[in-house]
């Protein structure tokens, strides 16, 4: 069913009025409201007053699945030195293993565009949100370095699938909504992150280990998955809207984009800070536990509060973006976090003590994450080919950050890892202020 139909729409508004558009209301919307607020109730009142909750849970359902991935994933990188521990890897070969992480998403679009057109956005969530809590409990319960890295090759694939599905979705419910959504959403799936690795804290100081976590959250989670898709089902994105998941999900079959597109001319500025800053972010989530352990000798259990920090002032600050974009401008913003990010890096590596570098994590959160939001909306601006060549050098960031900071941290050590990266952030300050499309 199209989006821009009135059936659509009112389907929309009717389940709740903060997915509903917020012009152009109809004078049957209006009659409602009136009807609503009559002191003499209408035959059909008690019917709609007894199904006030259900419209609650239905905007609710949304920002919960985002935060169900992100508390899904927080709890798989709060673990992460207890894997490398376990199974005693090197810096070099757990490396490997986050590459093929790497490799895993950037397939993954090959399958996601196919799950999509076949099945539409709910049943691709389905089938790739219960399949991911079991390919995580595979690789948390791998016997070596080769099982493990096959393992964490699935658990890109479907973990990026289902981010893809997830955002497809987003997209739908924000194009019906006719005003900006996907801030605050990722913004719950950062607090999602930030329970997931605390969890994983508490967990590692109660002796638990890393698959017996996941065991323990594999059932509530698909459970609470299940619900919320079911919920959203009602809304009318159900198995049947394949095509009109295409249609807002990927551009027409004759303007279908291809695979990898690079941002050229003044684009290319804004390719450059999407790949500096999933370098940044991807290499703080994966390697500040292990930096925070070997180099200040934190406990396993204090270990993953750098990720703890470094995302609570992530979700911190993305929650007031939108206010502070309309104050101060994103070239602003992004130019003076990227230095504060720097800043934030410098302070962990130069730290006596666990807890001033904890603050510098911090920082480097507050700075780093406000970059990706404004970057895509900047390049969305431009068109359809200047977000995907954008997106693109994010993907290529988030797939050699890792394991390019992995082979540093075996040749120069943990602290020359964290040091560049702090350069990195600098880097990313400079070329802010040459982009101007940030605005």
């Amino acid at each position: 069913m199209p989006l821009t139909s009135p059936t659509a729409a009112a389907s929309l508004t009717d389940v709740c009025p903060n997915f509903g558009p917020t012009v152009g209301r109809t004078s049957g919307s209006s009659s409602r409201s009136t009807a609503c607020s009559s002191s003499r109730p209408s035959a059909g009142s008690a019917t709609r007053i007894a199904s006030l909750s259900l419209p609650d849970l239905r905007c609710v359902a949304l920002p919960a699945t985002f935060a169900w991935y992100g508390l899904l994933m927080g709890s798989w990188a709060g673990r992460l030195p207890a894997i490398k521990d376990a199974l005693q890897l090197t810096h070099t070969q757990l490396a490997m293993v986050l590459l093929c992480t790497g490799i895993g998403a950037v397939l993954s679009p090959q399958l996601s565009s196919r799950l999509l057109a076949r099945l539409g956005s709910l049943p691709t969530l389905r089938m790739a949100g219960l399949a991911l809590p079991l390919v995580m409990m595979a690789a948390a319960a791998a016997p070596g370095l080769s099982m493990l890295m096959l393992a964490t090759l699935a658990l890109g694939l479907t973990a990026s699938t289902f981010d893809v599905a997830m955002n497809g979705l987003a997209s739908r419910v924000e194009h019906a909504q006719r005003r900006p959504m996907l801030s605050r959403l990722h913004a719950c799936a950062c607090g999602g992150g930030l329970a997931g690795v605390t969890l994983g804290s508490a967990m590692a100081a109660m002796q638990v280990s890393p698959v017996q976590q996941l065991a323990l959250l594999a059932l509530p989670l698909a459970g609470l998955l299940w619900q919320c898709l079911r919920i959203l089902d009602t809304l009318g994105h159900g198995a049947a809207d394949g095509a009109a998941d295409c249609a807002i999900d990927a551009p027409p079959h004759s303007q279908r984009l291809p695979l990898f597109v690079l941002p050229r001319g003044r684009l290319a500025l804004l390719g450059a800070l999407g790949l500096l800053g999933a370098i940044a972010e991807g290499s703080i989530g994966s390697w500040s536990s292990l930096f925070l352990k070997e180099h200040h000798g934190a406990s396993e259990a204090m270990a993953p509060l750098s990720l703890s920090a470094f995302t609570l002032m992530m979700l911190i600050s993305r929650c007031c973006g939108d206010r502070l974009k309309a104050r101060f401008g994103a070239q602003r913003l992004v130019c003076s976090g990227a230095a504060t990010a720097a800043l934030g890096l410098g302070i962990a590596v130069c730290a006596p003590g666990v807890v001033l570098a904890l603050a510098g994590f911090a920082l480097a959160g507050l700075g780093l994450s406000l970059v990706f939001p404004f970057v895509y909306s900047a390049a969305g601006r431009e068109s359809k080919t200047a977000l995907a060549g954008v997106a693109t050098m994010a993907y290529a960031g988030s797939l050699m950050g890792p394991p390019l900071m992995g082979a540093i941290a075996e040749g120069l050590g943990l602290q020359a890892t964290m040091a560049g990266i702090g350069l990195l952030a600098g880097g990313m300050a400079l070329v802010a202020r040459r982009a101007q499309l940030l605005k």
